[in-house]
């Protein structure tokens, strides 16, 4: 008989070779073949935020920390941090083996120029963040210390934005136009290596990489694959390892999911949080008034946009917060059930009359150019509100155009998702505060142009309020006011599943999903 020792040294010489064996495999390489759908206007994260820069962009570039599927903070480039007691002070200690992809040592005054100058030039979201600082301290290289102006618990969780290579904006002054932008030098795992507008994007392993090791590829390709039904072949046929959400028809979805060696996720946003929207412009008439916008909401049946075009992946929601958010409270909301007859009351009631053809206004309808998914819906709004006597006209247009409409107020309707991120003060304040101007370098931001001075007040105190439970109280106000006053139509709390072929490992490793930098991901042989 064999001995308890014999088996104990066994099974641990099998342990050791199956771990072994799952090291080699890991050290590998090969080559992963995704999506990107649709082709950016750049990869650049620091220039654009949209969803599929960001998908590729954060492969090359960086940010301080990353987050948990529970949203605790991890470090990144940051390998350690402390906030003081009282909510004002946050120091950052710098990885000191950190290089930028030509070479160039990164250091503390990376963070700074990005934080302090780039970034806010261009993107709106990382000017509200800095106008919450006091002061920026770099005692040494790789010390970085905030001082804020006052307690703003959202702060931890700015630092997904990316760093930037200071010294290739010397002299630079105007950020927008810097020839440095299109060179994408980043300290990430993978390289820039190739652009085939139309067809690929080619990536290349870092072998400088900071985490020793990694990356596992040896380099990715972002296939540009032009419809829904080609892209679904290309995954059928091998072609691509993984499918994210508007890549194919929604309903092709469970019938890819059954294929052998395939899985399915709904992993990976937890900290993006994404809502559905459609926009209505509270700057143009009808529209500023809450009634009309209400019989909107009323006339929309939204259960069915959920259950027929997305295929049943999303959930009803009657407010600006996602089911995931701690602060979400549903107590609160108002909610807009499908019922036509009610909003043809509501239009009554404005004296919104309809004329001999049955029309009470026209209105102009921006679509998101993400592909069919979004088409479906646009033409379901339109179809939904013919009853109502509100004429919809969809001009389609792509993403730069897209995104300037929505940017300078140049739409009446418009389809979009947005990231509500894990706290309402970096997530929704933005949207929903009072905007003066347009809103040039996000379509996150307050594009539909609501102002109520109460709800400006109460996302100001709770933003700034340290004690969990007074936040919790001071949101659930906020949203019973917008909730009521309706300043667009929430479609969905959105569920974006990802399926991809089992050989993928180690995909989705955090709350960012397939939007983080693919160090860990590896090919099984």
């Amino acid at each position: 008989m064999i001995s308890r020792l014999l088996r104990t040294i066994m099974l641990s010489v099998a342990v050791t070779l199956l771990t072994l064996a799952g090291l080699a495999a890991q050290q590998a390489g090969g080559t992963l073949n995704l999506i990107v759908q649709p082709e950016p206007p750049t990869v650049n994260v620091g220039v654009n935020r949209l969803g599929p820069t960001t998908y590729v962009g954060n492969k090359i570039y960086e940010s301080l920390l990353t987050y948990s599927a529970d949203l605790r903070p991890l470090p990144r480039l940051a390998q350690s941090w402390s906030i003081s007691d009282d909510g004002l002070v946050y120091t950052f200690n710098l990885r000191h083996d950190v290089k930028w992809h030509d070479g160039q040592p990164f250091t503390a005054k990376d963070v700074v120029f990005s934080f302090q100058k780039f970034l806010p030039a261009l993107q709106a979201r990382s000017r509200l963040n800095l106008a919450e600082v006091k002061d920026i301290a770099t005692p040494d290289d790789h010390t970085v210390v905030f001082t804020l102006k006052a307690p703003y618990p959202a702060f931890i969780y700015v630092h997904n934005t990316a760093v930037l290579p200071a010294h290739l904006y010397e002299g630079v002054s105007d950020f927008r136009t810097a020839e440095a932008n299109s060179k994408f030098i980043g300290t990430g795992p993978f390289k820039f290596a190739e652009w085939k507008k139309g067809s690929f994007i080619h990536l290349v392993r870092n072998p400088d990489y900071w985490d020793a090791g990694k990356p596992h590829l040896n380099d990715i390709f972002f296939h540009v694959i032009p419809d829904a039904n080609s892209r679904a072949v290309a995954f059928e046929t091998g072609q691509v390892d993984v499918l994210r959400a508007g890549d194919v028809e929604n309903f092709d979805i469970t019938r890819l999911a059954g294929l052998d060696g395939v899985q399915l996720t709904e992993a990976g946003w937890e900290f993006l949080q994404p809502v559905g929207y459609i926009h209505l412009n509270n700057r143009h008439k009808p529209l500023d008034d809450a009634r009309v916008r209400q019989a909107i909401a009323h006339a929309i049946d939204r259960q069915f946009i959920i259950d027929t075009i997305f295929g049943g992946f999303g959930h009803e929601t009657n407010g600006p917060l996602s089911r995931q958010s701690r602060f979400k409270d549903t107590s609160v909301e108002t909610k807009y059930e499908f019922d036509p007859a009610k909003a043809n009351a509501l239009l009554d009631e404005v004296g919104l009359k309809p004329d001999a053809n049955g029309v009470r206004f026209e209105l102009q309808f921006v679509p998101l150019p993400y592909g069919e998914l979004w088409q479906r819906e646009a033409e379901y709004i339109r179809e939904a509100l013919s009853p109502v006597g509100i004429k919809v006209n969809i001009v389609a247009t792509d993403v730069p155009g897209w995104f300037k409409r929505l940017t300078t107020f140049d739409y009446d309707l418009a389809e979009n998702f947005v990231y509500t991120t894990p706290d309402p003060a970096i997530g929704i304040s933005y949207a929903y505060t009072t905007l003066e101007g347009d809103n040039a370098g996000t379509t996150g931001g307050n594009v539909h142009g609501y102002s109520n001075p109460a709800v400006d007040k109460l996302l100001a105190d709770a933003a700034h309020e340290n004690d969990f439970d007074k936040r919790k109280a001071l949101y659930s106000q906020a949203q019973k006011i917008i909730s009521a006053d309706v300043p667009l139509v929430w479609t969905h709390d959105i569920v974006f599943p990802t399926l991809y072929r089992t050989k993928v490992r180690d995909l989705i490793t955090t709350g960012l999903g397939t939007d983080e930098n693919f160090a860990d991901v590896w090919l099984a042989k």
